[in-house]
């Protein structure tokens, strides 16, 4: 992502004033856990699903931008030999699945079965990082697998998809990740949280303009090789700040759509309970002043 660039070339320390210690973590629900025990302040691209996860169990913890909008690159992968697409959807009954729960992938699998009639007491669901289900894919160890990025790569050369990004936003499962962090924090250092999104505003801004010599630092901050980054990232949409603040994001919409995930959720078994209404849990205050800055 664009705010690599940013975090390596040390954009975000010059711009808050103080030393940005960088984390890497699998998946959004080690986020949470992280914020809960105090060990992070923010977390860069976490997914709506482990969002709503935590908020609903309780986690003070609010949206503070739309990170990336990820359509195509976020699906499951349906072993090749199995000859299953959308057409022959039902046919996935008492098959293996590897995924992981409570994760934007656990929830569009979750839609996706929902969509296509098939009954998830009928599936073997396991919890698997996508780099695990990729590689138990490719062992025929599982039917299908469910991930992201390299790995949802990795996992389309052992299968195929059973919708494309397009034909999931049709049927309302949109998938994009947010950046998020404890109320309290945020409270506390409202002026440090809008300096950090107006730097990653900008580096959106830099790289929707073309400016290519960024594509060689983000991938090897993210341990990829040049070409995998940028059919990655060509996946891969940066709303601007006037957009994430526009009634099709946080301005409107998304409050329905968290809610909407964790009544999914909810459905699915996955989950206890959910929040009546997300609205607190979204704070447009700090981009808002990024916005002038």
């Amino acid at each position: 992502m664009p705010f690599q660039y940013a975090k390596v070339n040390g954009t975000y320390d010059e711009a808050l004033g103080v030393k940005v210690n960088w984390v890497s973590f699998d998946t959004g629900t080690a986020m949470s856990a992280a914020m809960a025990s105090g060990d992070v302040q923010l977390s860069v691209s976490q997914g709506v699903p482990p969002f709503v996860v935590a908020a609903s169990a309780g986690q003070d913890i609010q949206i503070l931008d739309v990170a990336v909008s990820y359509s195509d690159n976020d699906n499951c992968v349906v072993k090749s030999e199995l000859e299953i697409d959308k057409m022959s959807a039902g046919e996935l009954a008492g098959k293996k699945v590897a995924v992981p729960l409570g994760t934007a992938a656990h929830f569009g699998f979750l839609s996706q079965m929902k969509h296509f009639g098939v009954d998830l007491a009928s599936l073997d669901v396991v919890d698997m990082a996508p780099a695990e289900g990729a590689a138990a894919l490719a062992q025929g160890s599982v039917d299908m697998a469910c991930g992201w990025g390299g790995a949802l790569r990795r996992m389309l050369e052992s299968g195929n998809i059973l919708l494309t990004g397009a034909e999931k936003e049709e049927i309302g499962i949109l998938v994009y990740d947010v950046t998020s962090g404890p109320a309290d924090f945020v409270a506390e250092n409202s002026d440090l949280v809008a300096k950090f999104l107006k730097v990653t505003a900008d580096a959106n801004a830099q790289w929707a303009g073309g400016d290519m010599a960024m594509l060689p630092v983000i991938a090897k901050d993210a341990g990829m090789d040049e070409d995998g980054t940028k059919a990655t990232m060509a996946t891969f949409k940066f709303p601007t700040i006037d957009e994430q603040l526009s009634d099709a994001w946080l301005g409107g919409t998304s409050a329905a759509g968290l809610k909407g995930t964790a009544d999914v959720f909810v459905g699915a078994g996955s989950m206890d309970s959910a929040l009546d209404d997300y609205s607190s849990r979204i704070n447009t205050g700090p981009l808002q002043a990024a916005q002038g800055m």
